[in-house]
């Protein structure tokens, strides 16, 4: 067990005065970004800091268990990532690649590239004639409102059939993609509510073992939905940190999960957000007493330092993007220079960064 850090509310650090977005940048070399994810999924690496004392233990995911005890809540984010990229050809031929982002009965938005000299009205081929994606307007930065129509007659189905994960950009593939298994290891193993176009990728490193390991040592589980939308990945434009406007995502806390905190709190649990999103979800349904409150709405709250949650005891998430919105939630947690400092150790040691990286505890 960590030692508790001894700070006000959740353990965030107080900062005044402005925060500058050029404060939370690092030296990352490529080679550290992970292009496939660990195999077994609990077999990634493990950075344990005590934001307490600054400690760091080197660790495999695996040994999750020995940084956990009776009473304590994990809470999961279950959303499930919806098969939501697809390649085609553009009118007149050309390849061409959509990312959808919302549908609704067959009309949405998706981001289309190459999007040079398409027009509204265009049809794109896609896997194969399966889906055709008909373009009515342009938004703007590829961006475009579309109609989808399946040679099968439903749409929903047949993108589960054919569609694709939504890997991000930094993911090469080089010719090597295999749909099949990225579309199974781009999603966590107790994914249940289909919304999100981005993993949760802290999540990514259970297995239903570890889980059922985790649930036998009296570790209780609980849930939220966070469907993780496109801008979770939009880089902060703004100089200054607070003036940089979240994006908003749709969330869902079930009144069993809101017991669920306030009974870890009066058994002296603690609260243990997996992932950015989890931990996103309790702090924006925060209430009196470090409890939450149940509920479902968008959520736009942005956590950085001088501004921390209060719910959250412990996180446990991946390596973040340098000057990212999620280095900040991270930093609010566990303070900018100790987050930092344990970033550096984890360039030197090797981990592996992004979505199919490593992982980190903060306790």
């Amino acid at each position: 067990m960590l030692a508790r850090a001894a700070v006000a509310g959740n353990g965030g650090p107080r900062y005044d005065g402005p925060v500058r977005v050029a404060d939370f940048d690092f030296p990352l070399p490529a080679h550290l970004v992970a292009n496939e994810p660990a195999n077994p999924r609990d077999s990634a690496r493990l950075l344990v800091l005590d934001r307490a004392t600054g400690a760091v233990e080197h660790c495999v995911f695996r040994d999750l268990v020995r940084f956990l005890a009776p009473g304590d809540l994990l809470v999961l984010n279950d959303t499930r990532v919806r098969p939501a990229r697809l390649r085609g050809v553009r009118p007149g031929g050309g390849a061409c690649e959509c990312l959808l982002l919302r549908l609704d009965d067959g009309r949405g938005e998706a981001f289309v590239k190459p999007s040079k000299k398409l027009r509204g009205g265009h049809e794109l081929a896609m896997e194969g004639g399966a889906i055709t994606v008909a373009l009515e307007e342009a938004l703007g930065g590829g961006r475009w409102r579309v109609q989808l129509r399946a040679r099968g007659g439903d749409v929903a189905a047949e993108l589960e059939r054919c569609g694709r994960a939504p890997l991000p950009p930094y993911i090469a593939r080089d010719g090597r993609e295999d749909p099949a298994v990225d579309r199974e290891r781009y999603q966590t193993v107790y994914a249940r509510v289909p919304g999100a176009v981005a993993a949760p990728t802290a999540g990514l490193h259970f297995t239903p073992e570890l889980l059922a390991r985790i649930a036998a040592l009296g570790v209780e589980l609980a849930t939220v939905t966070l469907h993780v939308g496109e801008g979770t990945f939009a880089p902060v434009r703004a100089e200054q940190v607070e003036q940089h406007r979240m994006h908003s995502e749709a969330y869902e806390l079930p009144e069993t999960t809101a017991a669920a905190v306030e009974t870890a709190r009066a058994r002296g649990g603690r609260v243990i957000a997996v992932g950015t999103t989890s931990a996103r979800t309790l702090e924006t349904c925060a209430r009196p007493g470090r409890t939450v409150a149940a509920g479902a709405g968008e959520s736009s709250l942005f956590l950085y330092p001088g501004r921390p949650g209060v719910v959250v005891d412990a996180l446990l998430t991946n390596f973040h993007l340098p000057q990212s919105t999620l280095l900040m939630l991270v930093a609010a947690f566990a303070g900018r220079e100790r987050v930092l400092a344990a970033y550096a150790e984890a360039v030197a040691r090797g981990y592996r960064f992004f979505s199919f990286g490593d992982a980190m505890l903060i306790a």
